[in-house]
């Protein structure tokens, strides 16, 4: 009965996550690392699964968008080359 409950925020949850992982990975057990962020280990748990998922989606949508941007610049690059030999081209030093 005395358990409060605080709504957390998608940000809020992922920062708690990011921070278990690091505690996690200086060798602390779960239940310390739960009591740490002021949250139970059910709620880790449920954090987890809820938002564990979101890593990977997140790094491939990255990789996703870094090919784009990739082919974009590659583009306007070829675009001002064309521009530079049609400048020459107008110019008559053909």
């Amino acid at each position: 009965m005395g358990h409060r409950r605080r709504r957390h925020t998608p940000e809020q949850v992922i920062r708690k996550l990011r921070e278990a992982d690091r505690l996690l990975g200086e060798g602390l057990e779960v239940p310390e690392v739960a009591k740490q962020l002021e949250v139970s280990e059910q709620t880790l748990h449920r954090w987890r699964q809820q938002y564990g998922g979101l890593k990977a989606e997140d790094a491939k949508r990255l990789k996703q968008l870094e090919r784009e941007n990739g082919k974009l610049k590659r583009m306007v690059a070829d675009q001002l080359l064309e521009i530079d030999a049609l400048k020459e081209i107008a110019k008559g030093n053909w």
